[in-house]
């Protein structure tokens, strides 16, 4: 039996509702729009945060490469400028001399990365050259003009980016003096060019570039932007530069760049339209270059990345929106039903009301359960997708670390061990004996090959692949690791004895990633009977068919049984300095050559077997 309400009753309920209904409307397309623009804005600050992070963690990696290029080259006018050919040259003023000394620099550039060695008289005419077989040979030219040359004859020693006036070439010119300032008798120059850095810059597809302090374009990976500007120059600069020659007969226009938002440290937004093109935004990053008065900008796209941050975020707060409006409206629409069941109560009989009450609890309390149902559900969500985020962030910053901790830890024996030569070759240089700094130059050489090889894993999260196996000597990667090790453990080589290796036997393998492992193990071996008198690592080889396994025993204390059961797991160290991740990366690239690495340790020491495949079967 059911109860109607009058007619005035009835439309003073509905003319209530419709008000509550509208003002909910209302509010509904406030709150949607108000978390679109939040979102979207928070989505765009969260997407340039994280380029920005990642745009320079990739700039300081190519600074470095550029950094390493730039050392190469350096001690070369240094060390010819007090060599005896080439002050004799310049003294005797002998053709045959001269001849003789453009075929020594034309041997000496085929060894470096340098692109030309040439030597001035004090007037500035080139006397010899390493291009003196070429048709564009600097032989003869006057180069007094330039400013490496003026710089050097007046300071010593001069660095100059310029266009070649005979090659038409951009490069480094790198200047020294050869003799004092009072009898100065010529100037040494060495020309490097950066086409194999800009390749490798291409390859990237974000464009790069570096500037001087003029702002100039020198090195980039746009060969359009070169010898442009990333501000307008004024007149008489502008005059002073083209007069120079040093850009040739660049125009020295400003890039098309416009800045649409300046960011904290050196970031900033800008805007390129190229001719023709569509306009894109870019993250510029700049960061100086160390030991020269040049400026690295590194230019990273958003349109892409912000686009979908702000996509992701406005849905999240549409989702968010539409869950908070729902419960809204059906609280609405349930207070509704109640506030009318409530008049028609009124109107109802004992009966009839005691019924409509015991049917507004039961509907209460199911409403409650629902809503509260709705909480839990909301809260779970909410704690699902706070652990997800926190495992991914956490998943990345563990393989960010453990990688920058490899690196750091693999490259630390090289770089002490240039170090030591170094120092060597400053006692030799005092000692006017530049034969032994040659050696220690190119062991050198062969030891920044070694990091760059190392620091080549960096890359390995980005694809897939290892260095292509080859056979080895495996005599070679013994000696290379002693080598190494020789600087470290000065007066403590002795107690390595290690038994000569079968006669010509090679490995499969990478010689400067199979020299890690043994680096490692050798390492260890010697820092474990380092307190013990009668200490001694012996090194073993066994030859058992296709494999071929190295013995490294020690008479230490051996490995502790809580260490053991983890030993090659990432971090897990007994050493109070100790980074826990040789082990581990020498267990990796035995696996890499279809060895293995295997452990044995007692109170009387620890023994590490390496088996390696065999090249000759």
């Amino acid at each position: 039996m059911s109860y109607a309400l009058p007619m005035s009753d009835d439309l003073a309920l509905r003319r209530r509702a419709s008000r509550v209904w509208l003002l909910f409307s209302l509010a509904a397309l406030a709150v949607t729009f108000l978390a679109l623009y939040l979102a979207g804005a928070y989505g765009r600050s969260s997407s340039l945060s994280d380029l920005e992070v990642q745009g320079r963690i990739d700039a300081n990696l190519k600074i470095s490469l550029l950094r390493a290029v730039l050392e190469r080259p350096r001690a070369l006018p240094f060390l010819l400028s007090r060599d005896r050919d080439v002050e004799e040259a310049l003294e005797a003023q002998d053709p045959a001399k001269r001849q003789a000394l453009s075929r020594k620099l034309e041997d000496l550039v085929a060894g470096t990365s340098a692109s030309v060695l040439y030597v001035l008289d004090k007037t500035g005419v080139a006397i010899a050259a390493s291009n003196w077989r070429e048709p564009t040979s600097f032989v003869g030219n006057d180069y007094a003009f330039r400013e490496y040359f003026s710089r050097a004859m007046k300071d010593g020693t001069a660095e100059q980016f310029a266009l070649g006036t005979s090659s038409n070439r951009p490069g480094l010119y790198i200047s020294h003096r050869v003799g004092p300032a009072i009898a100065t008798s010529g100037v040494v120059v060495v020309k490097m060019e950066f086409d194999r850095l800009e390749s490798d810059w291409r390859d990237a597809q974000r464009p790069a570039y570096v500037t001087d302090v003029n702002g100039v374009v020198l090195i980039t990976s746009i060969p359009s932007w070169r010898f442009m500007t990333t501000v307008p120059l004024a007149s008489d600069k502008l005059v002073d530069i083209r007069d120079s020659l040093q850009f040739g007969e660049a125009s020295l226009a400003p890039l098309p760049f416009t800045e649409i938002e300046r960011q904290r440290q050196g970031a900033s937004l800008i805007r390129t339209v190229p001719p023709g093109g569509v306009a894109t935004d870019y993250l510029r990053i700049s960061a100086p270059v160390a030991s020269t008065p040049w400026q690295f900008e590194y230019l990273v796209p958003i349109d892409a990345a912000v686009a979908m941050a702000i996509r992701e975020a406005r849905l999240a707060a549409i989702l968010g929106a539409a869950a908070l409006l729902l419960a809204i409206a059906i609280w609405l629409r349930r207070r509704e039903g109640a506030l009318a069941a409530k008049a028609r109560e009124q109107m109802a009989r004992e009966d009839l009301e005691r019924r409509v009450s015991e049917r507004t609890i039961d509907l209460s309390r199911a409403r409650d359960r629902l809503q509260a149902e709705i909480s839990d559900h909301r809260a779970t969500e909410a704690q699902l997708q706070a652990v997800q985020e926190d495992l991914v962030h956490a998943n990345r910053l563990a393989i960010l670390g453990q990688v920058a901790a490899g690196v750091a830890h693999e490259i630390n024996q090289p770089v002490a061990t240039i170090r030591a030569y170094a120092d060597n070759s400053k006692v030799f240089l005092e000692r006017q004996q530049t034969k032994p700094v040659f050696e220690n130059l190119d062991l050198i050489a062969g030891l920044t090959e070694r990091i760059g090889i190392i620091t080549a894993d960096l890359k390995a999260l980005a694809r897939k692949g290892r260095t292509e196996p080859e056979p080895v000597g495996l005599a070679d990667v013994i000696d290379g690791a002693v080598l190494l090790l020789r600087s470290r453990f000065t007066g403590r080589m002795e107690r390595l004895v290690i038994e000569p290796p079968p006669a010509r036997l090679r490995v499969l393998g990478n010689r400067l990633r199979l020299e890690q492992i043994f680096i490692n193990l050798f390492q260890n071996a010697l820092e474990a009977v380092e307190d013990r008198a009668e200490g001694r690592v012996n090194v073993s080889f066994h030859d058992s068919g296709d494999l071929v396994a190295v013995v490294v025993a020690d008479n230490g204390p051996g490995i502790s049984p809580s260490v053991l059961g983890s030993l090659f797991e990432p971090f897990n160290t007994s050493k109070e300095k100790g980074l826990g991740l040789g082990l581990v990366i020498s267990r990796d690239i035995a696996s890499d050559y279809g060895g293995r690495l295997e452990v044995e340790s007692s109170e009387k020491g620890a023994r590490f077997l390496v088996n390696l495949r065999k090249a000759d079967r």
